[in-house]
């Protein structure tokens, strides 16, 4: 009995992740995508938004037994504001989902690649000569964000690659390769490999920092 074929919207891909085969003398050494759930919480805010979800059914809870309600009248009262929340919450986890899955960051000897995007896919192409540094982030959920700092003269649209870019850096976008449950050993390869790339010229290995306080919600546009 034939087994039923699975499609996929990247199947046309000439190369996994990549809009194009690689050339000739291009090496690729390591290809991953964001853990959802990291993604989810960090990028996307879930958890924040069920805090505030949650502190607005318990504001309806108090108001209707405030104002005479019966406890079986307030439970009522509050399940369809509570129904409400939980779609909402449900529908921004897939799409986070479904970002991450559709996410693949390439590193090759020469250059970083972000392929993304759910129902338009792109990718954003970014060789070692556009790149300053890489800076590291930790969480505690064990993934790491990696950022990558552009020459001056580079630009990228920031709302385009949300989230895929570092939060609150509006003026100078940043690329980032979010929620990598490997990331220390990317920055690593990264290092290394713009190292090789540029035969001992501009570093870009990249430096441990804290954990940000604040995690995006816009993204980034078309390399240099």
């Amino acid at each position: 009995m034939a087994t039923p074929a699975v499609f996929s919207e990247h199947d046309s891909e000439p190369m996994h992740g990549l809009p194009a085969v690689l050339p000739p003398g291009e090496t690729l050494l390591w290809q991953g995508s964001p853990q959802w759930r990291s993604l989810a919480l960090n990028a996307y805010r879930v958890r924040a938004l069920a805090i505030y979800f949650a502190a607005i059914v318990a504001a309806r809870g108090v108001y209707l037994f405030a104002g005479g309600a019966t406890v079986g009248e307030t439970l009522a009262g509050c399940v369809g504001p509570a129904a409400f929340s939980l779609v909402g919450l449900a529908l921004l986890t897939g799409i986070a989902a479904l970002a991450a899955r559709s996410t693949v960051y390439t590193l090759t000897d020469r250059r970083l690649v972000i392929r993304q995007g759910i129902a338009l896919s792109s990718a954003l192409n970014l060789p070692f000569t556009v790149l300053r540094s890489a800076d590291l982030r930790e969480r505690g959920d064990g993934t790491c964000d990696i950022a990558l700092s552009l020459l001056p003269e580079q630009r990228v649209s920031y709302l385009w690659l949300w989230p895929h870019v570092r939060p609150w850096r509006i003026n100078q976008p940043q690329p980032m390769l979010r929620s990598l449950p490997d990331a220390t050993l990317v920055g690593e390869a990264i290092g290394r490999a713009f190292a090789q790339a540029t035969a001992g010229g501009r570093s870009v290995a990249p430096h441990a920092t804290p954990a940000p306080t604040h995690t995006d919600h816009a993204m980034v546009g078309a390399a240099g």
